[in-house]
């Protein structure tokens, strides 16, 4: 027998209160659920969290929040989309995308520094596999890096480290030395620098696919730097969609061949820049940014807990290397001798720290998310961790990827 209608309106009331607390309970939790998914999916690259200024950090771009926030932190990174822990490939040459990466925006903040100085950058764990060059540019903003269109910005080439050692393909690379620091790379401001307002780009090119075309993989990161001091030198740039072609040695190249040189891609370097031993920083205070353009140094503030990110630990080699300058690029060729090599033109001796063997040993556990897991002299494990599956990129390369839900 059916009810009568006035008994089913009593229950209306509960029905109604009971669907209002579950989509208000459903949305809180994809409100925080959606943002840790997504950042989870973009995982497994790599970009700089912070940079330290003698002993001052100024904190990076957070990918994995602020891009969900309506109003973000003044820092002295450019901002991202979450994806800007990805790569951007060599079609994306000609496009904005490659001067600050994906979709950049401008900082609103500055790191103060004097020329002469050095910053570390300090990068998420990068994966061993992913071997490549180191690069790092200056451009000078004008009046404010904070409103500049980045698509005018002229940058010059401060420091660029490629191929270490050919000693075992895929030889030692930049990248092997900023594993082996902590994650982070040294660079000096040169000394001859004119004070300024400047956004320093840095980034590293992963090669492990390179010998396809659009096989490369750029990670570049901006960052706002003021720079006192009494120099005057302004050296010429070359506009970010300028920097490389698609198919100029140093892009299009295959590392799992024996290199006895490389060319590590973009412009000349400039002739004011100094090569430094690479060490990492001690963080004893965090700065806070400047903003406006009033000139002022950014502020500190002690910390009592100041975490360390590493014990300055400087890195030494066995192999000396002379870096070669050619019109448009730095060749890097790797020398059989143990002792110092007198650098040519604009260059300086590198060192670095040895690293040990790239592979995973044949009996160890599983590999890790976007770790390599086999190709043609691969002898480490081609098994990947839970929720992953082995995927070939090229006969020399397979990674493993998320599995396919």
């Amino acid at each position: 027998m059916d009810r009568p209608a006035a008994e089913d309106d009593r229950f209306k009331p509960i029905y109604s209160a009971l669907a209002n607390m579950f989509n208000c309970n459903l949305a809180k939790m994809l409100s925080v659920i959606s943002p840790l998914f997504l950042s989870t999916l973009v995982a497994g690259h790599g970009h700089v969290t912070n940079i330290v200024i003698n002993g001052v950090s100024y904190n990076g771009w957070d990918i994995g929040v602020y891009p969900y926030e309506a109003d973000p932190p003044t820092v002295v990174a450019w901002g991202t989309p979450n994806t800007g822990n990805g790569f951007i490939s060599p079609d994306d040459y000609g496009n904005p995308n490659i001067i600050c990466h994906e979709n950049a925006t401008n900082a609103k903040g500055y790191a103060a520094v004097t020329a002469g100085d050095k910053v570390n950058l300090q990068w998420t764990a990068w994966p061993d596999s992913h071997h490549g060059p180191v690069i790092t540019y200056l451009a000078n903003c004008g009046d404010s890096c904070e409103t500049v269109d980045k698509t005018t910005l002229e940058f010059f080439k401060i420091d660029g480290v490629g191929l270490v050692s050919n000693s075992a393909v895929p030889g030692t690379w930049a990248d092997d030395q900023l594993i082996v620091n902590n994650n982070s790379w040294l660079v000096e401001i040169p000394p001859t620098l004119a004070p300024g307002y400047y956004v320093l780009r840095h980034e590293i090119i992963a090669l492990h696919s390179a010998e396809s075309a659009d096989g490369a993989q750029n990670y570049p990161q901006c960052f706002n730097l003021q720079v006192t001091g009494s120099g005057t030198a302004s050296p010429a740039g070359v506009l970010g969609t300028k920097l490389y072609t698609e198919k100029e040695a140093g892009i299009l190249v295959n590392i799992y061949t024996s290199l006895s040189t490389y060319v590590v891609p973009g412009p000349t370097l400039y002739s004011g820049a100094v090569s430094v031993t690479q060490s990492s920083s001690s963080v004893t205070a965090t700065g806070t940014p400047t903003t406006g353009m009033d000139g002022t140094s950014a502020s500190t503030e002690s910390s009592a807990e100041a975490s360390t990110l590493a014990s300055v630990v400087s890195t030494s080699s066995s192999a000396a290397i002379a870096i070669q300058e050619t019109t448009m690029a730095t060749t890097v060729k790797v020398v059989s001798t143990t002792s110092t090599i007198a650098p040519t033109v604009n260059t300086a001796s590198i060192t670095s720290t040895p690293l040990v063997t790239t592979a995973v040993p044949s009996d160890s556990s599983a590999q890790s998310l976007y770790g390599q897991c086999g190709g043609i002299n691969w002898t480490g494990t081609t098994a990947c961790t839970t929720q992953a599956t082995c995927s070939s990129v090229n006969p020399y390369y397979y990674q493993c990827v998320v599995t396919a839900v």
